[in-house]
């Protein structure tokens, strides 16, 4: 049975995912500015939301923005808002996002988008609390908590001279990690089976079953586009099978190279023993390295000792399936 989210939305029992929420918990306590990392669709709106709501704040705002989605001429606008007459067609002064998220939290999605100069005013802000709006001469003050989120490399991006070094140690005084679906071992199948029943209420049908080989694909796909490409996908299943039963396998989209390689007929019927024997064994092998992975957090000796093998043999076997390590990992 698929478990309930939390008060947060939060469904996931693997080690990795606790661990995240434990950290989570931690960082909600201390009001100060965070910085959350993570790959698309993994979640991190969801985690600067639970920060929010379990912190001091919870009763205040919680004003997100997406700097990704602002053109580069009204990052500054939409964050400090503008005094009237500061442009064209500014007939009225108007207050921007900081100012709206007065005593509570501003979250700033892909920050590492934002201009040179927004990078600039944000980081006054957080020196001291204190901005002005575009075209004003005053100086505004503001009580407000921001979260940031990325899912890029900071480090590199300010190597590269696309991103301010002191503006990423001010986002660091707090650090979030939410990992990737395929370093959560089973969550899949959690997060599966609750999307099934949300569309089974939503859409006023019957709740199907998960068929055994969607399981093992469930398992065994990388899910480049994390728990967004997870709903999407299995809601279309869902609404689109006429059988009790989803099954995905063969027919499923692959992103995941590997995976594509181990394929080598499109259709089950046209498969001999052999070969459909070889991929169930394949299948079977890449979700239990992926369980290994997740339940000890990448590291490979810790793994071979789970599963009774040769740190060596084991590390063949995690390059076979293009299985890295390191996405296992948490700060």
């Amino acid at each position: 049975m698929s478990k309930l989210p939390d008060d947060n939305g939060f469904i996931g029992e693997s080690m990795a995912f606790r661990e995240m929420l434990a950290i989570l918990a931690r960082v909600a306590r201390y009001d100060t500015t965070v910085l959350i990392s993570g790959e698309t669709g993994s979640g991190k709106e969801m985690a600067a939301r639970a920060i929010h709501y379990q912190g001091g704040r919870r009763d205040r705002p919680f004003i997100p923005v997406n700097c990704g989605a602002l053109p580069d001429h009204l990052v500054e606008n939409e964050l400090f808002g503008h005094a009237r007459g500061a442009y064209t067609d500014a007939r009225e002064s108007q207050i921007g996002l900081i100012a709206q998220a007065q005593g509570g939290t501003l979250f700033l999605d892909e920050v590492d988008a934002l201009t040179a100069k927004a990078q600039v005013s944000l980081l006054r802000f957080l020196q001291d609390g204190q901005y002005r709006r575009l075209g004003g001469s005053l100086v505004e003050n503001a009580d407000v908590r921001v979260v940031a989120a990325c899912n890029c490399d900071l480090p590199q991006a300010i190597e590269q001279g696309a991103f301010r070094a002191d503006l990423y140690y001010r986002l660091t005084a707090m650090e979030l990690h939410v990992p990737p679906l395929r370093a959560r071992g089973q969550d899949a199948l959690l997060l599966a089976r609750y999307v099934i029943a949300e569309a089974a209420s939503q859409y006023h049908l019957a709740v199907k079953e998960l068929h055994p080989d969607t399981v093992q694909w469930l398992l065994a796909y990388a899910w480049p586009g994390n728990v967004r490409e997870l709903q999407n996908r299995i809601q279309r299943e869902f609404l689109l099978c006429d059988k009790p039963e989803i099954r995905i396998g063969e027919t499923a989209p692959d992103n995941d190279r590997r995976q594509q390689a181990d394929r080598r007929l499109t259709s089950p019927t046209t498969l001999n023993f052999n070969a459909a024997k070889q991929q169930a064994l394949q299948a079977f092998e890449r979700g239990q390295l992926l369980r290994l992975m997740s339940e000890s957090a990448g590291n490979v000796s810790s793994a071979a000792r789970l599963a009774g093998k040769e740190r060596r043999a084991l590390g063949k076997l995690l390059k076979k399936h293009g299985i890295a390590p390191d996405d296992f990992r948490h700060a």
